[in-house]
Order: C-alpha cells, then sequence, then structure tokens
C-alpha cells in the first residue's frame, strides 16, 4: 500500500491543522529517491482547503443517502471491470462534487496522467490513447473551472452493479528506535536479500500477469517465510533492520496501512513506505476476531481492535499470526507513496483493484456516510482491496485521519470517471454495433 505538485496544497491536504513534522534529514541518497512528479497548474497551488471532506477529530459520522445504481445481475466473480460490463451512469455535472472537491481531485488527475497514459489497463476499461483529449485539457484549466472540466471531458460510468464498499486508511505514526534498546523490541525489516520475485509470464502464456515470490531452496523454488517464522528469527542475517518500534501491535497496523511514521526518541520523524511483501496471502484479523465472538458490538473498528489486542497480548500474538502476509519497508524521503509512484493525498487519493480501476482515473462515491461521499482519485493498491467497487480511502495523517480511516466502512454507489464515449465504444464491441472510432 502510498509533492504532488504543488508544495502548498500537497501539505494542507495531507497534514493536521497545526504543521507537518519534516522528515528526518539524510534518509535515503538521490539515486535512490523517486521522481519529482510533474507540477500542477500554479493557481492551484495556494488557497486550498486544508479540510476539504470536513473531519473533525474526534470523528462525527454523518449518514448520508447515497444515489441508486442500475440494478443488474453480475457474472460471478468477472475477470476485470470490462467483463462485469458497464453502464452509463448519471450526467457529471449532475453531480454533488465541491468546489474544493473538485479542485483537489484536478491537481491529482494531472499528476497521474502520465501513468494513464502510459500503463496498459488491465481492467479492460480504457487504451492510454483514450486519455490524451483529457488530459492535455486539465493542466492549462485555471483556479474555478475544475468541476467544468470533468462536465466537459468526462462521463460517470457504473461497472457491474455499482455497489460500492469504501474503507479508510491513514499515514500512522508509531515509536521507534534507530537502535535496539530497551523497549523497542520489534525490528522494521526493509527487503530480504533472498526474496525472490518471479513473473510466470515469462515461463508460459497463460500465465501472463501472475506473479509470485519465494526464495530458493537448494535446487526448489519455495514459498517465502510466514509471519510466523519471521517474528521467530527467520530473517536473521537475510534482511536490514531499518529500525525497530516499541510496540508490535502499532507495527502489525503500520503494515496494514503500507506507510507511516516512526518517531525516534529524540522527537526526530522517520518516513517509511512500503517495499515489498512476503508473497504471502493477507488475512483481515477483525473478521476472524469477530467470527470467533472475541469482539463485542462497538469493538470491531481499527480501534476497538487494538485495544483488545493490547488487553489479550498472549492471544493477540497469535492471532496477528494468523495474518501470514508481512510488509518490507523502505525508508522515504517524502511523503507516502501510492502504485503511481506519486504521492498520496489525504481526503483525494483513494485505493482499489487494477484489474476493475484503471489507476489515476477519478471515483465520485456516494455512499451511506458524508464524509467519504464526493470525488476521489484512484492512486493506489492494497492487499486487501480487492474485486468491482472496493475502495480504501485515503485520509492523511492526524487524529482525525486515524479516527475517520479507523472506522470507515461505507456503502453505496461507485461511478467511474472515464473519457467521454467509453461507454458507448465498449457496449459497442460487446454487442456487436458499431464503435466510435477514438
Amino acid at each position: 500500500m502510498r509533492k504532488l505538485g504543488g508544495v502548498a496544497l500537497g501539505l494542507l491536504l495531507s497534514a493536521c491543522v497545526g504543521g507537518v513534522e519534516p522528515p528526518r534529514t539524510g534518509v535515503s541518497s538521490p539515486s535512490d529517491r523517486a521522481p519529482e512528479p510533474a507540477r500542477v497548474h500554479p493557481t492551484r497551488d495556494t488557497g486550498a482547503s486544508p479540510n476539504i471532506r470536513g473531519i473533525q477529530a474526534p470523528a462525527r459520522i454523518v449518514g448520508a443517502v447515497p444515489m441508486l445504481a442500475t440494478p443488474v445481475v453480475s457474472p460471478v466473480e468477472p475477470a476485470n471491470a470490462a467483463a462485469a460490463g458497464v453502464l452509463p451512469g448519471p450526467p457529471v455535472a449532475s453531480l454533488p462534487i465541491s468546489d474544493d472537491q473538485a479542485e483537489a481531485a484536478l491537481a491529482a488527475f494531472v499528476t497521474s496522467c502520465p501513468g494513464l497514459l502510459r500503463r496498459s489497463d488491465v481492467s479492460g476499461l480504457t487504451r492510454g490513447s483514450d486519455w490524451q483529449p483529457a488530459c492535455a485539457a486539465a493542466r492549462p484549466v485555471q483556479r474555478g473551472g475544475a468541476r467544468a472540466f470533468f462536465a466537459q471531458w468526462l462521463e460517470a460510468v457504473q461497472v457491474g452493479d455499482g455497489k460500492a464498499f469504501a474503507t479508510g486508511y491513514y499515514e500512522p505514526e508509531i515509536a521507534g528506535s534507530l537502535t535496539r534498546r530497551s523497549g523497542y523490541e520489534a525490528p522494521v525489516y526493509g527487503r530480504p536479500d533472498d526474496l525472490v520475485d518471479v513473473d510466470l509470464g515469462a515461463f508460459s502464456a497463460g500465465l501472463k500477469g501472475k506473479k509470485i515470490r519465494g526464495r530458493v531452496q537448494g535446487s526448489n523454488f519455495v514459498p517465502y517465510y510466514d509471519r510466523t517464522a519471521i517474528e521467530q528469527g527467520a530473517l536473521s542475517g537475510k534482511a536490514p533492520v531499518l529500525a525497530w518500534a516499541r510496540d508490535p501491535v502499532e507495527l502489525f497496523f503500520l503494515q496494514i496501512q503500507g506507510s507511516g511514521r516512526l518517531r525516534l526518541p529524540d522527537g526526530e520523524i522517520l518516513r517509511i513506505g512500503y517495499a515489498t511483501q512476503n508473497g504471502r496471502d493477507y488475512t483481515g484479523i477483525g473478521a476472524l476476531m469477530k467470527t470467533r465472538g472475541l469482539l463485542q458490538p462497538g469493538q470491531t473498528s481499527m480501534q476497538g481492535i487494538v485495544a483488545w489486542l493490547h488487553d489479550h497480548p498472549v492471544e493477540g500474538q497469535a492471532i496477528m499470526r494468523e495474518n501470514k502476509s508481512f510488509v518490507f519497508f523502505r525508508e522515504l524521503d517524502g511523503a507516502p507513496l501510492g502504485a503511481l509512484g506519486l504521492p498520496v493525498i489525504g481526503q483525494v487519493s483513494a485505493a482499489a483493484d487494477v484489474k476493475f480501476v484503471p489507476l489515476g482515473a477519478p471515483v465520485f462515491l456516494s455512499l451511506d456516510r458524508q464524509d467519504a461521499s464526493g470525488l476521489w482519485v484512484v492512486q493506489d493498491t492494497g492487499g486487501a482491496i480487492k474485486g468491482s467497487n472496493r475502495f480504501d480511502t485515503f485520509w492523511g495523517a492526524c487524529a482525525a485521519a486515524e479516527a475517520t480511516a479507523g472506522g470507515m466502512a461505507g456503502r453505496g454507489t461507485a461511478f467511474l470517471l472515464l473519457p467521454v464515449g467509453t461507454v458507448a465504444r465498449l457496449n459497442g464491441a460487446r454487442y456487436g454495433g458499431p464503435t466510435p472510432q477514438p
């Protein structure tokens, strides 16, 4: 799992009121740094609202009535969005998008355009050339013209039954130390030397697009160590230790978020981001705990799960180990990066399954939660974010972000915003009718 051109906008949208902690100095060499993304138009670099969705601390859930999707009987487990089928959504101009949301989403869309133009869209919805007109038109848009831009150049598209489920993630901050010391015993690992990525498509055309991770044992390729083995010392001498965390439960959840901050004893901040994962399947422990009756009503939020794990350290460690997935980190010298290699932006960026959403595309979520409803830009992916109309909204880094993300479970309807003509082209090809020329 996650600066934006226009420093002011990035800072305002991804941080709490009261300032932004600078990264620890000298955390990486210039050759290790991600390339600087393209900058947005300077008129969108200033004056942005620091809180475009009105979240407060503590979080207060405000209900909303989501828009209705067009009834559809979807194929069982469609392979991608094109297989699920698409329908036209409402006119983009009719969607309740605030000016602040539109401006922030347009800035994120501009930085995403290079990825939209060059990436192969495995969702089957778009081709790189489809995005060219909208991307060319986006950069010169003046402040105040964002809503009109989206209405002119993009159309709302319902994928499958359109029934959306949205969770939330954030950039956590936990206590850590660069050296092992009393009270700081949980290692924060970098990528192991013996972890191997295998592209199965190189061996068989039928396996194109499929990848696995593992390690070489003698003459065999075997699965990589799971969480239990790693915590019991399997990585000794095989992986760098970036730091030591004070609380293993907090480190577990930082792995789930995919990036975060370590506050060092001297007050400095070390930012870490996702480097890779051990190749094992992700298991959500909240569902396990709920099924086993370990969580009482009102405890099913992230905060409730963390409290239970702290109160039951032995049982908690065993439950966390049932999630065999393990995330390895790298040091960052800026904001957390998403799957596009761009910084994710609080209250703007979202994660989705690239088989169902073109990475970089905007999406309008109409949910039963007012705070998460509105316009987002899909700039990230997640190991647990799979399937059609499944989204994970990013809320930044602060107490309000943690409270909102930790309790986020919004349901409603999703409309992707895709280049005008996408539905006609796809449905023309699907049903044998005339296909508009791009």
